[in-house]
């Protein structure tokens, strides 16, 4: 569901993005699991603005949760998603790290 998510690719290399998302209020991630060509890949999701309702992340299994705001995951192995944003919007600054 793409209801005018704005992504900014702030750094795009072989091992390290990093983008800042905005996902708007009636926006949700589909339960998923990120494919790689090889490696495994790791994700720090710093959540900047919680929406006023909604927008939950939800993860099989993390590597570690702060208080919902900083995720640390593997989102090649476990399955992950984000409830509908109910009210308000979602801003994510979002690390996708690639090791070998």
């Amino acid at each position: 569901m793409l209801l005018n998510v704005k992504t900014r690719i702030l750094l795009n290399s072989k091992r390290l993005s990093i983008y800042l998302v905005r996902y708007p209020q009636g926006h949700k991630v589909v339960p998923h699991v990120d494919m790689v060509s090889e490696g495994r890949l790791y994700k720090l999701n710093c959540v900047l603005v919680k929406p006023k309702a909604g927008g939950e992340f939800i993860c099989e299994k993390n590597v570690f949760n702060l208080f919902g705001r900083v995720i640390l995951f593997r989102s090649d192995l476990y399955q992950h998603q984000v409830s509908k944003i109910e009210r308000g919007n979602r801003w994510l600054l979002s690390f996708a790290l690639t090791k070998s």
